[in-house]
C-alpha cells in the first residue's frame, strides 16, 4: 500500500500493535531464557493458530519437532464462543509424549482457559514435564489456571488487558505497520524494543 494513501488515524487506546521485528526480538530472549533455565525440550506443541508462527520462530533458536493443536474460543467470525472448541488434537503423537519434555508454545495468556485445557490434556500423555511460553500475558483476573504440575512458565511481556495486534494477523501489513509506528509514538515505546 502507498504510505500516502494510508488514512491518518491513531491506534484506538488501549490496544497494541507489534512489529513482526518486535516479536522476533522477544522470542529470541525467550529462547534464551528457556536455555539459560536448564529446560531442554524433546518436542514444541504450538496452540493454533496463535502459537504457530511464534513456535516456529522459536525453532530457530531450539531447534526441535513442532506438533500442533488447535483450539478456539472464536468463530470464523472473530466471534467468541461460549466455550473453547477443540478443532485439531495430537491423535498418534499422544504416545511420543510420554517420558518427555514438552514446550508448549502460544502466543498471549488471555483467560487462562486455552493454556489450562491444554496442559490438563497433554498431562494425561505422562510427559517427564511441560514448560510453557507465551509472547505476552495480560494483568487480569483469570478463569484459566496453569496447573501446579507446570513449573516453568516463560513470558515475553506482561501487558494490560487491551486487545493485541499481531503481524502475522494482518490483512494490509503496510498499514499493521503504520499503525505500530504510531502506537510507538503515542506509547513512547521503541519500535524494536520488547
Amino acid at each position: 500500500m502507498d504510505a500516502s494513501k494510508i488514512p491518518k488515524l491513531e491506534p484506538i487506546d488501549g490496544e497494541y500493535y507489534f512489529t513482526y521485528t518486535q516479536m522476533h526480538r522477544l522470542v529470541q530472549k525467550l529462547a534464551n531464557k528457556i536455555k539459560d533455565s536448564g529446560f531442554n525440550p524433546d518436542f514444541m506443541i504450538a496452540i493454533g493458530t496463535g502459537g504457530f508462527i511464534p513456535a516456529r520462530i522459536l525453532k530457530i533458536y531450539i531447534n526441535r519437532k513442532i506438533l500442533t493443536v488447535g483450539l478456539s474460543y472464536y468463530d470464523e467470525n472473530d466471534i467468541r464462543m461460549d466455550k473453547l472448541h477443540r478443532i485439531q488434537w495430537l491423535d498418534d503423537d499422544q504416545e511420543k509424549l510420554k517420558g518427555k519434555n514438552v514446550l508448549l508454545v502460544d502466543e498471549v495468556n488471555d483467560t487462562g482457559g486455552t493454556l489450562e485445557y491444554t496442559l490438563k490434556e497433554l498431562l494425561k500423555c505422562n510427559p517427564k514435564e511441560i514448560a510453557v511460553v507465551v509472547l505476552h500475558d495480560k494483568k487480569k483476573e483469570k478463569n484459566g489456571h496453569i496447573p501446579s504440575e507446570i513449573k516453568r512458565y516463560f513470558v515475553g511481556e506482561y501487558t494490560l488487558d487491551r486487545w493485541i495486534h499481531y503481524p502475522w494477523e494482518a490483512t494490509d501489513i503496510d498499514f499493521h505497520n503504520y499503525m505500530a509506528v504510531k502506537f510507538v509514538q503515542k506509547s513512547g515505546r521503541y519500535i524494536f524494543e520488547c
